[in-house]
């Protein structure tokens, strides 16, 4: 559980390295931040390339691992 931090008139989500270690996120990354309305999703802003190179990996470990992650979520 995470609880925002006051920053100036604003609040601020701190977030640990190792979470921004595993996205490649540092200070200088462009972030994208919205929701859907009970959500909020904030993410690295990716390039077109950098995002096919996610989709496709997405893709692989869904294709090799998919009945077994489905079994996990039941």
């Amino acid at each position: 559980m995470k609880k925002l931090t006051k920053h100036g008139n604003s609040l601020a989500l701190v977030i640990e390295k190792p979470i921004l270690d595993l996205l490649k996120i540092d200070a200088a990354t462009p972030l994208e931040v919205s929701t859907d309305g009970n959500v909020l999703i904030i993410k690295p802003h990716r390039k077109r390339r950098e995002n096919k190179k996610i989709q496709e990996a997405l893709e692989r470990a869904n294709t090799h691992y998919g009945n077994a992650l489905k079994r996990l979520a039941e």
